[in-house]
């Protein structure tokens, strides 16, 4: 899946202002926090110890100022492609020059509590002369440092944090701020340079890079063999499902929505927000993906951290709609006014302001979650039960208030068809769970709920000028969150209304595989201004819904074309811009969760 990229960065730069494009990033982790390494050698975001953390490096908001660890050729035009070292988060970017090949490996170790990254250079053919720079900016770029190098160490102070850089053969230099180093390796020669945060790293000499090597690479293929999946489309699936693990905060089970922030959904902005928190609704359907693939411990480590959950929010609502990762509710938005934004898109936003808002749909996504667990094997406790009831008692008396839903509009409440579906969902599923287990609830209010639920969609929900299932409450506005609808097993997948609301999203949110939200532009105002992109999650539902209804040349057809819109590692953003290229944060949970739930239905049809 490698392809080549242009001549050089010095091109790349005079083309698109200094920034790489979003997809030309992979990512490597150690189940804290991840590192985004660009195609050309330049580690463009880390927040080191967590995802949430502020960004040591951050050139991918600010090309300028934000901090970057670049390895490249030196004074070389050079081409470029990237792999992942099979069933790994290892990275391999490999340079070709008129001299020679050289390979950069990068891995973050997962036993390293200094929260290192390691960066290996090894030369395959001919030589190859390296440039190494590396200028941390501290705090989002808020906080100067000081740097002392000492030989084969450069250490970086700054008020609030540290961090080291280490050779393990060749000398380092200053140059102001930054530390640098040139070297010219031979076919065969390897060096390593080291960054380790927040203490003194252990030293890095070739022998503890190798041993480090090792185990990550060991780590990862043990993890990924306990995949249950042999599918037609194994290897997309096993690095969809290595994507969701490197997204997984160890600690605590949760998952993050994405390990970055800020990145436009629409050039120009303001369509900007940060996903380095724990969404409900994400990390539900994640879990149901681990489910689905054999991985047991992630789901139930998810269960751990929902259980741990405050349920009772400042004014009355029972849960937020995203937690921090160690479930903490304070998530207030500000914006990093000094940071430029990627490609000039501002604002640069920390926090998250839709944390605040309703969002009934939550409820739905976890006791789906819950209930799905419970059938895996996870034992549902006494303590949670008494939790979700609480849960479902009180959205048996609020589940028809206006509210933001699923896709956080900023334009004013509504009365959403698809919070109204996960009403349903979470009824449905609860009522399942008591009659199986034979658990104590007083289910009458719950039971009128998820009939009236059932009733409000059907007649509310649906647009008879549309022939199809709508927005919100009486309108003929089309939104593709409806196509839940057979996934959550809420109507038959060909029933003739669900085969016309197909029908009408097909023509009017499908362009080729891209599946839009809505319009906000001509239909549905959500209260920002400018377009974005296609919505890849949406793109995937979509071949659900096709494959569940037969259509199984057409799902097939839809599900090949988006494979195809996966960078070179596999690797997708939450959107898809007009000219292919990737769009919102990145890496996104939703999208790789969607395409192994596809991924799953479509080869279990076609046999």
């Amino acid at each position: 899946m490698a392809r080549a990229l242009p001549a050089s960065r010095h091109e790349r730069q005079r083309s698109t202002g200094g920034y790489l494009p979003i997809e030309d990033h992979g990512i490597v982790g150690n189940l804290h926090t991840v590192a985004l390494v660009g195609n050309e050698g330049t580690i463009d975001w880390f927040c080191p110890g967590r995802f949430d953390a502020p960004s040591l490096f951050g050139s991918i908001l600010d090309s300028e100022d934000g901090g970057c660890f670049s390895l490249q050729p030196a004074g070389e035009r050079f081409t470029t492609k990237q792999l992942y070292l099979p069933g790994t988060a290892v990275l391999v970017t490999r340079f070709f020059t008129e001299g020679g090949v050289g390979e950069i490996t990068d891995f973050m170790p997962l036993e390293d509590s200094s929260c290192s990254i390691v960066r290996r250079i090894e030369v395959v053919r001919g030589s190859v002369r390296f440039r190494v720079a590396c200028r941390p900016a501290f705090d989002y770029a808020r906080a100067p440092h000081r740097l002392a190098v000492d030989g084969q160490l450069a250490t970086f102070l700054a008020a609030d944090g540290m961090c080291e850089l280490r050779s393990a053969t060749v000398p380092l230099e200053a140059d102001g701020d930054m530390a640098v180093a040139e070297l010219t390796l031979a076919r065969g020669e390897r060096a390593s340079f080291t960054l380790s945060v927040g203490k003194a790293g252990p030293v890095w000499d070739e022998d503890a890079v190798e041993v480090a090597f090792r185990a990550t690479v060991d780590f990862w293929r043990r993890w990924i063999g306990q995949s249950t999946y042999r599918g037609r489309w194994r290897e997309v699936v096993d690095r969809s499902a290595i994507t969701l693990k490197l997204l997984t905060y160890l600690p605590t089970g949760a998952v993050v929505a994405a390990p970055t922030t800020s990145l436009p959904e629409h050039i120009g902005g303001p369509r900007n927000w940060d996903y380095r928190y724990c969404w409900l609704r994400d990390s539900a359907f994640t879990m149901f993906a681990f489910l689905r693939l054999g991985f047991r411990e992630e789901a139930f480590a998810y269960m751990a951290w929902l259980h741990g959950l405050g349920y009772q929010r400042h004014d009355g609502v029972p849960l937020q709609v995203m937690y921090t990762l160690d479930g903490q509710s304070d998530l207030k938005e500000f914006e990093l006014t000094h940071l430029s934004g990627y490609r000039d898109s501002p604002p640069v936003r920390v926090g998250n302001g839709a944390a605040d808002q309703l969002q009934l749909d939550v409820y739905g996504e976890v006791i789906d979650a819950v209930y799905l667990a419970e059938r895996g094997g996870m034992p549902l406790s006494y303590t949670l039960w008494v939790k979700l009831r609480t849960i479902l008692d009180w959205l048996a008396e609020n589940w028809d208030q206006p509210d933001e839903s699923i896709w956080e509009v900023r334009g004013g409440r509504r009365e959403f068809t698809y919070s109204r579906i996960m009403t349903w969902v979470a009824f449905d599923r609860a009522i399942r769970i008591q009659t199986k287990r034979g658990l104590p609830a007083d289910t009458r209010a719950w039971r009128l709920a998820r009939d009236a639920a059932y009733e409000w969609v059907m007649t509310h929900g649906w647009s008879e000028a549309r022939q199809a299932f709508n927005q919100y409450a009486d309108s003929d506005v089309l939104d593709a969150s409806v196509l839940i609808l057979p996934l959550v097993l809420m109507i038959a997948p060909s029933d003739p209304r669900m085969l016309s609301t197909l029908d009408a999203i097909r023509d009017d949110l499908v362009s080729d595989s891209f599946v839009f939200r809505y319009d906000p532009e001509e239909a549905a105002d959500d209260g920002l201004p400018g377009r974005e992109g296609s919505f890849s999650l949406c793109s995937f539902w979509y071949v659900e819904c096709l494959t569940r209804a037969g259509k199984l040349d057409e799902a097939r057809l839809v599900f090949e074309k988006m494979l195809g819109y996966a960078n070179h590692l596999g690797l997708y953003s939450e959107e898809i811009g007009a000219s292919g290229e990737a769009l919102g944060n990145f890496p996104q949970a939703f999208t790789h969760l969607g395409l192994i739930s596809a991924a799953f239905d479509l080869d279990r049809a076609l046999g």
